[in-house]
């Protein structure tokens, strides 16, 4: 089922892709994608690339996200993707799910940005990856909804809460700050 709903999204992606985004799989790994947006022209971010990486899980998309960590076991190890400075990933992941599955739905920047609500993993608080995930949400909407965080931080919800509190008291610092950025990582 998952395989035919991400084959759809793609073909409606091409069909249709939103404005500033694109996204598709990474070699011919229909569950590992690579999206391409480019900085909203009204934010510090204007004239950046930025990637972003997204992995489906094979009940895609059904099984909403039950909260903000789960337990992902590789070969020999096991990592803990929550919700802690030092994580790898957050994005939308699946905590109810036993340790020996490794199952989860993720979407992370792998470019660097300084903004509020994105870690220096590239890990997104964005509520539709949150509690506010659908099965009736696309790929092409979340990625709309990323763009529109690129414009229009959300500092009252944020993974930095640092920059957040640049953002709502310095304001010009916040913007050179992540103008800076959008130059040293996204345009080069």
């Amino acid at each position: 089922m998952a395989s035919k709903r991400i084959l759809k999204e793609l073909k409606d992606l091409q069909k249709d892709p939103p404005t500033s985004c694109s996204a598709g799989p990474v070699a011919e790994d229909m569950f590992h994608w690579q999206a391409t947006i480019m900085g909203p022209p009204d934010s510090p971010y204007a004239g950046g690339v930025f990637l972003v990486t997204i992995h489906f899980p094979p009940d895609y998309p059904f099984k909403p996200p039950k909260g903000h960590g789960a337990w992902l076991r590789g070969s020999s190890q096991a990592y803990w993707l929550g919700s802690w400075k030092n994580q790898r990933t957050l994005g939308l992941c699946l905590s109810h799910l036993p340790l020996h599955q490794h199952v989860q739905f993720r979407v992370a920047f792998r470019t660097k940005v300084f903004h509020p609500n994105i870690n220096s993993n590239g890990s997104i608080c964005l509520d539709i990856l949150k509690e506010q995930w659908s099965p009736a949400l696309t790929i092409s909407k979340v990625l709309l909804s990323i763009c529109s965080l690129l414009t229009d931080p959300n500092p009252d919800d944020p993974l930095v809460p640092e920059i957040a509190h640049m953002y709502k008291t310095d304001r010009s610092k916040y913007e050179t700050t992540a103008r800076s950025w959008t130059q040293k990582y996204a345009m080069g």
